[in-house]
């Protein structure tokens, strides 16, 4: 059975910020289990060299780096490193985020204290900040060799704002627009940008048992599909962007998220 040389990524090389764990950790085990040569980061290099050695196994080339990606120094040191190494940067993927649950301010009757300037600020550069910080370190790369790949980690609070989530989903719309703006800068050198927005994906190796199970149980209540979502299956998504079979593709959000984003209260 032949298959499509178009979805063929085996030979590229994808830096992944944020590949250490989580969703992060599940696209770097799809981009070497699919043949690409991978390097991650963390904040510090000690869980990136896990995920390293973890998928070295496979038989390609793998680099743990550590660092803050919402810092212009320390990105720099990582693309230096990469590209020193490796010579060349195929695909970008920017994936580093997190996340607190605060009103803005405390509203009246609760507990829950509003969110902090400094809380804001956080939650703000480690979903949104992060992007533009590894656009901003990689591009003159792609944009000198004309041709490059980036995907951005964004969320489905990009379609949908809700309650005591303004730092968050703010971020993750942010980053749907950062993409769609750098698309059209970039299209004309053959740089490609599209974001990625994941649903509900905890990662099993991070939870008691018991707890996953209650998530699964929620899904299976709330989520059109019914099932929390696979660490892997964003990177299924980001392998195929990342492929010639998505070469007329940019400046796309794609939702993967058992349809949460689409239902309706």
């Amino acid at each position: 059975m032949s298959i499509l040389k178009e979805f063929d990524i085996t030979g590229q090389k994808t830096l992944i910020i944020g590949g250490s764990r989580g969703i992060g950790r599940g696209i770097a085990r799809a981009f070497a289990e699919a043949g690409s040569d991978v390097a991650v980061t963390g904040l510090t290099d000690v869980n990136a060299q896990i995920i390293a050695d973890e998928l070295s196994s496979t038989g390609v080339n793998t680099l743990a780096l550590g660092g803050d990606a919402t810092k212009a120094e320390d990105m720099d040191i990582i693309v230096k490193r990469v590209l020193d190494e490796w010579g060349s940067v195929d695909t970008l993927i920017n994936c580093v985020g997190d996340a607190i649950r605060k009103p803005v301010a405390k509203l009246p009757g609760t507990d829950l204290e509003g969110m902090t300037e400094q809380e804001w600020h956080f939650i703000l550069d480690i979903n949104l900040t992060e992007a533009f910080q590894g656009c901003r370190a990689l591009g003159p790369h792609f944009l000198n060799k004309n041709s490059g790949n980036v995907i951005n980690i964004s969320g489905w609070a990009s379609f949908r704002g809700r309650a005591q989530s303004a730092a968050y989903d703010a971020a993750k719309a942010g980053v749907m627009r950062f993409t769609e703006c750098l698309a059209q800068e970039w299209a004309p050198y053959n740089v490609r940008v599209n974001a990625v927005a994941p649903g509900r994906f905890p990662d099993p190796e991070q939870l008691t048992e018991e707890v996953y199970s209650g998530r699964q149980q929620e899904a299976a209540a709330e989520i059109p599909l019914g099932r929390l979502g696979n660490l892997k299956e964003p990177g299924y998504l980001c392998v195929f962007l990342a492929s010639e079979a998505a070469s007329y593709i940019t400046g796309q959000t794609w939702a993967i998220d058992g349809g949460i984003s689409i239902k309706h209260p």
